[in-house]
Parts: structure tokens; C-alpha cells; sequence
């Protein structure tokens, strides 16, 4: 039987399983990732975060020296990006003493990342460019087919405003949303989103390979990015109200930067069963 220490953190209650593996000695198949991620017979979490050191991963090109962060959804499934799981893996770096500069730089599937902590808790994370598609895409849930928009903040989004609050708080996310294969072939996360004010929205998501989440990082962005199009505004500012919590977004002419708590709440030692 094999032992592994770990660490259990949330960032607006988007919860992950954190894996230190220094030199990638750890094999992370998906059956692993799907038994630690149980919320009954393991850990429990949305996702799997494993900090690697970047030379080790054959994908990364860049700086060897930098911390990778190895994302992997609840089903075992490998995703480019996370922005909650981005904070809460700087979050741990800094608490274990593993990196001692600003910003903290990290490597990821989507590429270079930064992120600046602050004295309340909060962690600022550079999220890339929020790409919106010209065309539009749909999305069906609850009986209802919606037009939707296609974002990509390293990952794949469809975003879909709704009329009100009420529509947005019965909205049944107990089954996964249908969506066109043609655009999204390697599935996607799907929000929906209510604005509240000229810079508010609040949203609920989908996320792929996950189900409903309280919040998600990349989402917001998404949402955000979607809404700022859709009024032809000026890339300024926008808050985002999730079921965990309130996330900030902030966007200047070369990206996206998310704001919000990230929080490590136990470290352990996990016994895992053999899987197989």
C-alpha cells in the first residue's frame, strides 16, 4: 500500500487534493486521481493539483527552474487551466516556503502564469487572454436549448445569460449540459450568468469533467469577458458572485487577472488502496 502526504485547500469553495512531487516519482493515473477526489471513499475535491518541478515535464518549454502545476479534474481527466486551483497552488508554494519571489511565476498547461498575494488573503493570478468567438454556440440544459458564447481563457467556455436571479438559482445542473461536439471536441465548461449591475454578474457552471462546482476560475473570466462584449464596454473591471463567494476580474490590453481567497485547510497522509 502506497502513502502519500497531502494538503486540502479551497478558493471560494472550489476544493482540490494537493500533491507535492518534487521530482515526479508519484505515478497520477486516473484512477487515482478519481479515488482521492471521492468525496466518501477519499479526500474529496474538485481536482487534483501536483506541484512538479518544470524541467520534469516533457510538455513545458520554459523556465526549467519553475513549479508546474499539474492539474487534473475530479475524473481523472488532465485540464490546460484552473484559475481557483491556480490560486491555491500559489497559495501553498508560499506557506510551504517553496518560493520566495513577486510575482510568484508558475508553469502550466496554459502557459506562463504570475500571481501576486496579498496582506487579507487574497491571491491576484494573470489568466491569459479571454479569447470570445465572433460565432455564436448553444448549449441545452433543464429542457431549454440556449444560445451561448465561446470563450477560450486557455480552456474551453460557453457562456449563457439568463433572464433573472430566480431563473438562474432553479436552474437543475444535476445533469451535465448538452452541447455542439462540432465546437467544443474536447468538451467544455459550460456558466450561466445573470448581471446584477453595470460591473456585477452573478453565475453557476458546469464544469467538465467535474459537474457543478461553487465556483470556477476560469469561468468567471469567461463570464466576465462574455459580458464586457456583449455591452461593447471598455476591458475594465467586473465581480463575479458565485456560489462560493465573490471573485474579481480585472482586464488590461494584453490579458485577464483574477482576484480572490485561496486557503489551505489540512495536511495529512493518505493511504491509498490498490486501484485496478
Amino acid at each position: 500500500m502506497q502513502t502519500l502526504g497531502f494538503a486540502k485547500g479551497h478558493a471560494t469553495h472550489n476544493d482540490f487534493v494537493i500533491l507535492l512531487d518534487r521530482e515526479a516519482m508519484t505515478s497520477v493515473s486516473a484512477q487515482t486521481v478519481r479515488w482521492l477526489c471521492d468525496r466518501r471513499a477519499g479526500i474529496g475535491g474538485d481536482g487534483l493539483l501536483r506541484a512538479v518541478r518544470s524541467e520534469l515535464i516533457p510538455e513545458w518549454h520554459g523556465d526549467p527552474s519553475l513549479w508546474f502545476m499539474d492539474y487534473r479534474n475530479a475524473d481523472g481527466s488532465i485540464a490546460e487551466m484552473c484559475g481557483n486551483g491556480l490560486r491555491l497552488f500559489v497559495r501553498y508554494l508560499i506557506d510551504q516556503g517553496l518560493v520566495d519571489t513577486e510575482p510568484v511565476q508558475v508553469a502550466t498547461r496554459a502557459g506562463l502564469r504570475e500571481a501576486w498575494p496579498y496582506p487579507d488573503g487574497r491571491i491576484k493570478v494573470s489568466m491569459g487572454q479571454a479569447v470570445v468567438a465572433e460565432q455564436p454556440t448553444w448549449v441545452e440544459a433543464d429542457g431549454h436549448r440556449y444560445t451561448a458564447t465561446m470563450v477560450d481563457v486557455g480552456n474551453p467556455h460557453a457562456v449563457v445569460r439568463l433572464d433573472d436571479i430566480e431563473a438562474l438559482k432553479t436552474l437543475d445542473l444535476t445533469i451535465a449540459p448538452i452541447y455542439d461536439p462540432a465546437d467544443y471536441p474536447a468538451g467544455v465548461n459550460v456558466e450561466f450568468i445573470v448581471p446584477t449591475s453595470e460591473n456585477e454578474l452573478a453565475m453557476r457552471v458546469f464544469e467538465r469533467g467535474v459537474g457543478e462546482t461553487q465556483s470556477c476560475g476560469t469561468g468567471v473570466v469567461a463570464s466576465a469577458a462574455a459580458q464586457l462584449d456583449r455591452l461593447g464596454a471598455q476591458a475594465t473591471g467586473m465581480a463575479v458572485t458565485v456560489p462560493g463567494g465573490t471573485l474579481k476580474v480585472d482586464f488590461d490590453a494584453e490579458q485577464a487577472y483574477l482576484t480572490g481567497p485561496a486557503v489551505v485547510v489540512a495536511h495529512g497522509r493518505v493511504n491509498l488502496p490498490k486501484l485496478g
